[in-house]
């Protein structure tokens, strides 16, 4: 079985003696197990990123940049693998695990420009003599906190981008899924990078809390769930740091009345089944506006039916296991309080029968009737469960997105310009999609939610990443003939 320990200062180490088992969540089998981090480990990380941050920080981007195009490289000549071992521990299928690592390889081609992103600004003469100029410096010790659901991607997120800017990172991927972590830190070593500016450290609480509160750590990235998003947020800025906590979502897709409804469909069907409905973009919520609702459910119902659900190694599926067992109970729970309070169970995927494993697999389920009240209308499920809600008009699906506490993404499906523009611009949420299920914003933009989605100011990766990774230096200088003979009291002026 795969033992998983840390990586620090670029070696494989483990001292603690806690361990917590991996499954591959398709067979329900104990695959390995890994290593829980003690505080000790934990700052052992933090002390070697900070050692090496000195020469990291000094070394021109243009040659940290070419550390990241080598490794970019290596990302895709092992792509095989790095996509068998997402699969065996998160269980997404094969296709699905390559098309996460392809969308965290943007961010890293993103992060290879950042000689040019780094560029500051200057005016000359900005005063008789005088000119004014800003840097862009890196903050020093980084770290990272990722959730199961993406274990390549969304460290991709954070890491090329705050390694690319001069600053050394500490990556505390899920307990869950972390062998593609660690394979990623041997390729980035093998890339070129010096030993400490990336660490990985796995573990639970105990390591997470080292990371928020130790003093050497001046920022902290994380995406998960929106209560401990709110903790993170809170303990970390109290502590002095930066912070960028993306939190939860209900995603939803109004499908309006003009709405080329086969398109609809089978949007809806990869964004809310994809993965499992494992995605903090996936369609959770379909808003049928006025009388499309039936001819909805009446399209969708043999679709959700037809699912093929199986291990996810197997060619052709289209929907793999959830990442645990423990997790599966809880989307089944919101499926019985689904019936329970009232809504219409169209396609129950309890109990369904998948090819080729007896793990933690869950059908597509479909609700037809939910209205706001519902816990499966309020709740994030993380799961492959769709609620129907129908609505009269455009304005009322509107007003039901805008007062709902998450706002990470929002769809509207439609053919009239005039609605899908006035619903961009009143709509209160961070991502939209015109016709786009997924809303996820190329690596060159940033990705980022309103709400209860987003604990912090800066977004992740884009422009926003290089901001939330490097601090700001303003310089105003001037070289005299002669220097004057007595101090100025007044404040100073431009002329």
């Amino acid at each position: 079985m795969a033992s998983v320990t840390h990586y620090i200062d670029g070696r494989h180490t483990v001292e603690s003696e806690r361990k917590q088992a991996l499954y591959n969540p398709a067979t329900g089998e104990v695959s390995g197990e890994v290593s829980l981090a003690s505080t000790g480990e934990t700052e052992a990380a933090i002390t070697s990123a900070k050692a090496a941050f000195p020469v990291w920080s000094e070394m021109s981007p243009l040659r940290r940049a070419r550390v990241l195009f080598k490794f970019k490289s290596l990302v895709e000549e092992h792509i095989d693998e790095l996509a068998a071992l997402i699969t065996q521990e998160h269980g997404k299928v094969l296709d699905d695990a390559k098309g996460e690592l392809t969308r965290g390889l943007e961010v890293v081609e993103f992060a290879c420009g950042i000689p040019h992103l780094l560029k500051g600004e200057i005016t000359e003469q900005i005063a008789n003599g005088v000119d004014s100029w800003s840097l862009n410096q890196p903050l020093g010790v980084v770290a990272g906190i990722s959730p199961f659901n993406f274990p390549v991607m969304v460290p991709m997120w954070m890491f090329p981008i705050a390694i690319a800017c001069g600053n050394c990172f500490i990556m505390k991927p899920s307990e869950k899924d972390p062998s593609s972590t660690m394979r990623i830190a041997e390729l980035l070593k093998e890339a070129g990078l010096p030993d400490g500016v990336f660490n990985v450290v796995n573990g639970d609480k105990e390591a997470v809390d080292v990371l928020l509160t130790h003093p050497d750590v001046q920022a902290v990235s994380f995406v998960g769930s929106t209560p401990i998003a709110e903790y993170i947020y809170s303990t970390a800025s109290h502590h002095g740091k930066r912070v960028q906590a993306l939190g939860g979502a209900k995603n939803h897709m109004v499908v309006m009345p003009d709405a080329d409804l086969d398109q609809a469909v089978a949007a809806l069907m990869g964004a809310a089944y994809g993965s499992a409905g494992e995605r903090c973009m996936a369609i959770s919520v379909a808003v049928a506006v006025g009388n499309v609702a039936d001819a909805l459910i009446e399209k969708l119902t043999p679709k959700v039916e037809a699912l093929r659900v199986g291990n996810g190694v197997i060619e052709g599926m289209e929907m793999g296991p959830l990442v645990t067992a423990d997790h599966l109970k809880k989307v089944e729970g919101y499926v019985a309080a689904g019936v329970e309070e009232g809504a219409t169970l169209v396609v129950d995927g309890r109990g369904v029968e998948p090819e080729g494993g007896e793990g933690f697999f869950l059908g597509g389920c479909l609700f037809d009737n939910v209205t706001p009240e519902m816990t499966i209308y309020r709740d994030e499920i993380f799961g492959p469960v769709l609620a129907v809600v129908r609505v009269p008009d455009y304005a009322t699906a509107v007003k039901l997105i805008n007062e709902h506490e998450f706002g990470n993404g929002t769809a509207i499906f439609t053919q009239n310009g005039d609605a899908a523009r006035q619903f961009c611009h009143e709509i209160q949420v961070g991502m939209v999609g015109v016709n786009v299920p997924i809303p996820v914003p190329m690596a060159f933009h940033s990705f980022g939610g309103w709400k209860r989605s987003l604990f912090g100011a800066l977004h992740m990766h884009g422009p926003d990443g290089v901001r939330f990774y490097t601090r700001r230096k303003a310089i105003t200088a001037r070289w005299p003939t002669g220097l004057r003979a007595q101090a100025d009291f007044i404040m100073p002026t431009m002329k």
